[in-house]
């Protein structure tokens, strides 16, 4: 194999209760996951010197910290592989944007090269993985829309419904360290069931704080919910309102001003990811 192309797909927080703080500083959290059709997309290429190089600058992330190099090198170092690779990424997602863009990129990385280098880890296995660079990783490694619970890692597949959404980027960076050290964040909200969250929804109780500490963004909230009803995604910055029709929400996002950038994307119960690792493997089966 000369190459592997994979999306590194977005997700949004559908709701986000913060139950308490840990004695080591996490948090307990229980919060649903669903995945977007809208990605970046990384271009592996293997390199039998066991060098990895990402081909990509960053503004401001040095390689040996960027979440890709990181996840490269921990794979390799568990399984004792002496491979390597060169990674291109086209970055489409949002740094600081709480849709994943970096713990998604992450988990394409283990999986992607998991199946480059031949070396048949099981997902519960690169999951474990990934859950040593970042709370989300090991959803976007399962790939399947989830209820998630503890610090993110304990996961109960669920089935959604799979809309149309509008997703608004207000100019600003949100530090995820920021908003969960703060004090004004209320970590008391009830645990509560899976039945429950798909039956009643829930709030995101990080809003609060984003939108006192981020004008831009609790004016674009006050913008979307002339709409529908709008939320924060994660810590932010990225908000979202629900559409049943791709049009409906097209039309929405037409509207915006020109300083409020805005992509349209279905739910998908399934990571792109893996729908797209599932034809390249179907592919590589026929092939050989």
């Amino acid at each position: 194999m000369t190459h592997l192309r994979l999306p590194a797909p977005a997700k949004l927080n559908l709701m986000l209760h913060i139950l308490g703080r840990r004695p080591d500083g996490y948090h307990e959290l229980q919060t649903l996951f669903q995945f977007l059709d809208y990605s970046d997309e990384l271009i592996f290429s293997p390199r039998s010197d066991g060098q990895i190089q990402l081909l990509t600058d960053l503004p401001g992330v040095p390689s040996d910290s960027n979440l890709i190099v990181r996840a490269a090198r921990l794979l390799q170092q568990a399984t004792g592989c002496t491979q390597g690779a060169d990674i291109q990424l086209v970055k489409r997602l949002p740094m600081g944007g709480g849709i994943g863009g970096g713990s998604s990129d992450a988990a394409t990385t283990l999986l992607g090269l998991n199946h480059l280098w031949g070396l048949n880890r099981s997902l519960a296995e690169l999951a474990e993985l990934g859950l040593k660079l970042g709370a989300d990783v090991p959803v976007f490694v399962q790939g399947q829309a989830a209820f998630a619970e503890g610090i993110g890692e304990r996961l109960t597949p669920v089935e959604l419904p799979e809309p149309w959404f509008l997703v608004a980027i207000p100019p600003v960076s949100v530090s995820t360290a920021e908003i969960f050290s703060a004090p004004e964040l209320t970590r008391n909200t009830p645990a509560s069931t899976v039945r429950t969250v798909l039956k009643c929804g829930g709030r995101n109780d990080c809003q609060p704080v984003v939108e006192k500490r981020y004008p831009e963004i609790s004016n674009a909230l006050i913008l979307l919910n002339k709409f529908t009803s709008a939320k924060l995604t994660g810590t932010g910055c990225c908000i979202f309102g629900a559409f049943s029709e791709e049009a409906e929400a097209k039309a929405v996002s037409a509207q915006l001003p020109e300083d409020l950038p805005s992509f349209v994307a279905q739910g998908c119960n399934e990571s792109p990811l893996h729908t797209a690792l599932k034809a390249q493997i179907e592919i590589s089966s026929y092939l050989g």
